[in-house]
């Protein structure tokens, strides 16, 4: 071979190389950008970034050195319904900066959790509660019940060999006071975790189970379980939505709308008959104005339904003006732990931010950092009010979802617009986007291909993002989901672990239930 067709050659392949690298890294073209502003000046130095570590140094050291290996006496789990990496990376920006930490990501230990269900790959928000707080990983659709529970299953899940039990019951066996608080009907999969066993997550009420073809008097739905079976009966707090599970068909609730029951029963008059049968000190309210008219200091029992099914988004409680008609999550949180801090022995508490989820599944990146947000505002709040020195707070997701961040976007970029290239077909894309979902349609044309997304679109909190499948709701995805731990053995919670580890955990934390040291 010539020297001069090697020099071909070379030029060639270095004329292929840097298109292939312009591929991989494209130059942006922008959109009438032309300045972007530099967050801190600080960073382009290294001393700033030297400083940084140190500073995380001192910190690790701090907290090895500080280590708490004193029981928890309180046990608060927060759970982000959704809430993959993604999801927290994604809310730092809308907080302001990709720089900035989401209150939870403070806490000194971080690990991940495995979600798979022992039949999917990929699971749902019901046999992940099963793990996260029986300790046991079950079958796709069911709740508190071992994987010999096929779900719909019309008689496995009557047999009380193959039920789970949960935190919450081991802290009722060590006289601890028990709570929930959740943004999803107060019988949805998860709080469902806390008390049910069921084959189908969605037998919410009886007649959901006639609708299955099983029989509603064999197998009893969750609103029932909540309301007459011994661990729902003891739980001192229940606040969320969901008041139609409770309800018949024939009769509206407070704000005229109807139940769903089949059955005749009131189950709100059976919460309150059977507190009062007892001589017990309880309150039901389905408002922010009923809540707070309630002595915390002395109520016992609290029951409150905020909605006929789930509550607001919580950005859609201001877009709304439903600030002063529906309690947020921290609020909700802030009362629930005013109500069980009056035992002296302690408490368990599982707070849920629901609608993280839901709104991914409908592919509104928006709605779901919004809730994000509000869901470190109640760890916040929670941990405020309590000492790290006896109260275990876990932070957890249950699953993850299909969104991704990408396109390059420059820092001061809002993480929730368009990526500062455009894609192959001239069109621009967003910086956020999902593997599928319902944003396929509203985003792509038969006719024309993909539509053209502005910057205004994308500012509207309905908007749904870019999807590559097409489907009505977008699915969960299948990678681990970060755990973050702060108080009294929270360096348990480092590492990478079964999801169904993280109930041991906290019980030998708080040396109660099957995992106690003693």
């Amino acid at each position: 071979m010539s020297n001069r067709v090697r020099i071909i050659l070379l030029t060639l392949a270095l004329f292929i190389g840097a298109i292939t690298a312009d591929r991989a890294h494209p130059r942006p073209r922008l959109h009438g950008r032309q300045v972007h502003a530099i967050k801190n000046v600080d960073e382009l130095t290294n001393q700033f970034w030297n400083e940084k570590a140190q500073a995380i140094l001192a910190e690790r050291l701090q907290h090895s050195e500080t280590v708490k290996t004193n029981h928890a006496k309180n046990i608060i789990m927060f759970l982000g319904d959704g809430m993959s990496v993604h999801t927290i990376t994604a809310a730092r920006n809308l907080m302001g900066d990709s720089a900035e930490q989401v209150y939870f990501e403070k806490f000194p230990y971080v690990g991940l959790s495995k979600t798979y269900c022992v039949d999917r790959q990929v699971a749902d928000s019901a046999c992940t509660a099963t793990a996260y707080l029986g300790g046991v990983k079950a079958n796709y659709g069911t709740i508190g019940v071992n994987a010999n529970v096929r779900r719909y299953n019309c008689t496995e899940a009557q047999n009380p060999a193959n039920f789970v039990e949960s935190i919450a019951k081991w802290a009722q066996d060590a006289d601890k006071d028990t709570g929930f608080v959740t943004t999803s009907r107060v019988t949805h999969a998860s709080p469902g975790g806390v008390y049910a066993h069921t084959a189908n997550r969605n037998w919410e009420n009886d007649a959901e189970i006639l609708s299955s073809g099983c029989s509603a008097v064999d197998n009893v739905d969750i609103a029932r379980q909540l309301v007459e079976w011994s661990v729902g009966k003891k739980l001192k707090v229940i606040m969320g939505g969901g008041r139609r599970n409770f309800l018949n068909t024939t009769v509206n609730d407070e704000e005229g709308l109807p139940g769903l029951r089949s059955d005749g029963r009131n189950l709100i008059k059976t919460w309150l008959q059977d507190k009062t049968s007892r001589n017990i000190k309880a309150n039901y309210v389905w408002s922010k104005k009923g809540l707070s008219k309630v002595d915390l200091s002395k109520t016992e029992y609290l029951l409150g339904l905020f909605s006929n099914s789930h509550c607001p988004y919580h950005g859609d409680l201001k877009r709304s003006r439903l600030t002063n008609a529906k309690p947020s999550l921290s609020e909700m949180t802030e009362a629930a732990i005013k109500v069980l801090q009056k035992n002296n022995k302690g408490f368990f508490l599982f707070v849920e931010g629901a609608r993280i989820d839901m709104a991914h599944h409908d592919t509104r990146a928006r709605k779901s950092l919004e809730d994000t947000v509000e869901f470190a505002e109640a760890i916040k709040k929670a941990r405020e009010m309590t000492s790290t020195d006896d109260t275990l707070i876990v932070v957890t997701s249950d699953h993850s979802h299909t969104m991704t961040i990408n396109g390059y976007p420059y820092r001061d970029q809002d993480i929730t617009g368009l990526a500062d290239d455009v894609a192959d077909d001239g069109l621009p894309y967003t910086i956020l986007s999902y593997a599928n979902g319902p944003g396929f349609y509203s985003t792509y044309s038969n006719d024309h291909g993909r539509n053209e997304i502005t910057e205004k679109l994308t500012a509207d909190a309905k908007f749904e993002y870019l999807a590559s499948v097409p489907l009505s709701s977008e699915t969960h995805g299948g990678d681990d989901v970060g755990v973050f731990a702060s108080g009294p053995y929270a360096q348990y919670f480092s590492g990478n672990y079964e999801q169904s580890n993280i109930p041991a955990m906290m019980a030998r934390a708080s040396n109660i239930g099957p995992f106690a040291d003693v």
